[in-house]
C-alpha cells in the first residue's frame, strides 16, 4: 500500500514539474550517450536533483521580479500567467536538460532559448525599452536565480555542500550562463553576492512585481486540496529570500513563527517530495 502510494505521488508530482512528456525527455536526458557539460560528481548535479529546487523556484521567481525591465518582459512576453504549468514544464526541462544531457543535447537547448530571448522586445509602461538578449538583464536572471538556488539547497537539502562546493555550485552555473548570453557571470559565492548588491539600485517592487507576489503566493493555479502543501513551499520561499528583497516586496519576517512552524515545515515538504520521487527499493 506505501508503496503504491508512493509510486503515485512520485508519477503525479513529475507529470506537474515535466509535462507529459516527461518520461521520454528524461530517458532522453540521462540515457543518450556523450559527453555532457558536467561530470556526476559536480555540485550543480547535487543541488539541481534535490527536492529544494520546489522551493528555490518559487524564491527565484520573486527575486527575479524585482527587476523592472525583467519584470515587463515577463509580463508581457512569458503566459506565465495563462499558462503556468507549461512555463514551469519549459524551464525544469531546460535546467535538466544543461545539467545532466549531452554536451550537443545542452547546446540545442541554449540555442532554442537564446533565439527566444532575440525576439522579446518591449517598452515598459514607462517607456524603458527592454530586451531579453540583453547581457546584463540576463545576468540579473542568472545571478537571483544561482543565490535562490543555492540558499534553499543550504537550508532544505538533502546533503549540503561545503563552502568549496558551493562556491564550485556558483561557477558550475557561470557554464551554463555564458552559454547564454551572460558576460563575466560569478564564479563564487562572493562574487555573487558582490553582483548581487551591484543590481540593488536599478531594483523596485513594481505594480507587475506585486501582482506577481499575490498570484505566487496567495492565487497558485493548483487544486485546493493541494493548496496547503504549496502554501508551505511559497512560505519557506519568502523564508529564504534575502532580507532586502522581502523588504521591497512587502512580505515581513516573523522570526518566532518562522523558526518554530515555516522551517520545520519545509524541510517535512522537502522530505515528502524527495520520497515520493525516489524510486523504492526494487524487491529480490
Amino acid at each position: 500500500m506505501l508503496t503504491e502510494l508512493r509510486g503515485h505521488a512520485g508519477k503525479a508530482l513529475f507529470a506537474r514539474v515535466a509535462g507529459p512528456d516527461g518520461p521520454a525527455v528524461r530517458a532522453r536526458i540521462h540515457d543518450t550517450p556523450g559527453p555532457r557539460w558536467f561530470e556526476p560528481d559536480r555540485p550543480i548535479r547535487t543541488v539541481h536533483g534535490d527536492a529544494s529546487m520546489f522551493i528555490g523556484g518559487i524564491s527565484a521567481l520573486l527575486l527575479q521580479s524585482l527587476h523592472p525591465l525583467a519584470m515587463a518582459a515577463v509580463a508581457a512576453h512569458s503566459g506565465f500567467r495563462g499558462d503556468p504549468w507549461g512555463r514551469l514544464q519549459r524551464t525544469s526541462t531546460f535546467l535538466a536538460v544543461t545539467t545532466y544531457g549531452t554536451a550537443d543535447d545542452a547546446q540545442r537547448a541554449v540555442d532554442h532559448v537564446r533565439g527566444i530571448h532575440e525576439r522579446i522586445r518591449g517598452r515598459t509602461a514607462e517607456g524603458l525599452t527592454y530586451h531579453a538578449a540583453d547581457p546584463h538583464l540576463l545576468g540579473w536572471v542568472h545571478a537571483a536565480e544561482t543565490d535562490s538556488f543555492l540558499r534553499a539547497h543550504q537550508r532544505y537539502g538533502a546533503h549540503p555542500l561545503d563552502d568549496a562546493g558551493y562556491d564550485a555550485y556558483v561557477a558550475d552555473t557561470a557554464r551554463v550562463a555564458e552559454a547564454l548570453g551572460v558576460v563575466d557571470p560569478p564564479l563564487d559565492r562572493r562574487g555573487l553576492a558582490a553582483r548581487l548588491s551591484a543590481y540593488r539600485p536599478e531594483l523596485r517592487a513594481t505594480a507587475e512585481a506585486r501582482a506577481t507576489a499575490r498570484f505566487l503566493l496567495l492565487q497558485p493555479p493548483i487544486p485546493l486540496a493541494a493548496r496547503p502543501f504549496y502554501a508551505g513551499l511559497a512560505a519557506n520561499a519568502v523564508a529564504v529570500l534575502p532580507p532586502w528583497a522581502r523588504e521591497l516586496l512587502r512580505l515581513p519576517r516573523l522570526a518566532v513563527v518562522e523558526d518554530l512552524a515555516v522551517r520545520p515545515v519545509g524541510r517535512a515538504l522537502t522530505g515528502a517530495i524527495r520520497w515520493a520521487m525516489t524510486p523504492p527499493p526494487a524487491t529480490p
